[in-house]
């Protein structure tokens, strides 16, 4: 056997060990390259995913895009609101601006219109209520006259204006659209003659002066006032002490006149408040009341003791405390 035979016999025998590892070093390289496939697949797949979340050209994650877009929509949107709203805010208070100009270049053209036409000029006016003063008076005390608006006037000026009249206590102005005016007045009422200086001032039951006349009034005349004679004047009003002696008088006047006595007071004397004193004209009596105390019984003697002396001429005296044993009595003139 040579040496090349020899080397072959060995080969064969040597060399077979060597291919079975080469063919278990070849199965092992292959499945080694099956799971690095498997690894690059799954690795390429996660990779796909991210690229799904991830926009490479604009590096930017598109879940967190999609949210982010819709934030944005969101205050865009609320943006957009904001100024609509600011427009139409805006807007109203413009239109409010407009209709309020509107309404005052309207109201200002009517009084410039009902200030200078001529449909309101005072055609005519009129005066009720009146008896005493005449209409004729009032109308020129008031100063309202034709073809004078209607408007330009102040109702309580013209009102104070015809006040200053003594007679008239209350005035009231009424316009008449579109060219007339009515005055309505109500007057004092006389109710007593005061006696001063030979002549008789005319009052009414509130002490107020309305007139200065030669003339006596068929009214009781009330005699020894205290008032000055200075301020004796149509207009005034008599002063504390007279007024206070005169809610006396009312008082006789009203029980007088309440029991029907057919007998009219003439004069009545308050020159002193504890004495006052009243003459009946008719009767030529004098009764002497006294003070203000008890006046409705000694009205009622001096009455009866007038009705029991008929037509004789006296004095009646019922001055005294009716309840403390006084008697009323009639002293006739001798």
């Amino acid at each position: 056997m040579n040496k090349s035979q020899k080397e072959k016999i060995n080969n064969m025998f040597y060399n077979q060990p060597l291919d079975i590892k080469e063919n278990e070093q070849i199965k092992q390289n292959k499945k080694k390259a099956k799971e690095r496939e498997k690894r690059i697949k799954k690795a390429n797949k996660n990779k796909n995913k991210e690229q799904e979340k991830f926009d490479l050209d604009t590096e930017t994650v598109i879940g967190m895009t999609t949210k982010n877009s819709k934030r944005k929509k969101q205050v865009i949107q609320k943006q957009i609101q904001e100024q609509q709203r600011k427009k139409t805010k805006k807007r109203k208070k413009l239109l409010k601006i407009i209709k309020w100009t509107s309404i005052i270049a309207l109201f200002i053209g009517g009084i410039i219109f009902t200030l200078v036409s001529p449909i309101f000029n005072i055609q005519k006016v009129t005066v009720t209520g009146n008896e005493i003063v005449s209409s004729d008076t009032i109308i020129s005390l008031s100063g309202l006259g034709k073809d004078q608006n209607i408007f330009k006037f102040i109702n309580q000026q013209i009102e104070s204006k015809i006040k200053e009249e003594p007679y008239i206590e209350k005035a009231k102005i009424k316009r008449i659209l579109p060219n007339k005016v009515e005055i309505q007045v109500q007057e004092r009422k006389k109710a007593y003659n005061i006696e001063f200086m030979n002549k008789y001032a005319y009052i009414d039951n509130q002490g107020n002066i309305l007139q200065i006349a030669e003339e006596k009034q068929d009214l009781p005349t009330i005699k020894g006032i205290k008032t000055a004679e200075e301020n004796i004047v149509a207009g005034n009003r008599l002063e504390k002490e007279d007024l206070e002696k005169l809610e006396t008088v009312i008082q006789i006047i009203t029980i007088w006149q309440t029991n029907n006595a057919e007998q009219k007071i003439t004069n009545i004397d308050i020159t002193n408040k504890t004495e006052y004193t009243l003459y009946i004209e008719q009767e030529a009596k004098t009764i002497h009341l006294g003070d203000e105390s008890n006046l409705n019984n000694k009205i009622l003697w001096a009455q009866a003791i007038i009705n029991d002396n008929k037509g004789i001429e006296g004095d009646i005296y019922v001055n005294g405390d009716l309840n403390d044993k006084f008697k009323p009595r009639f002293k006739q003139k001798v």
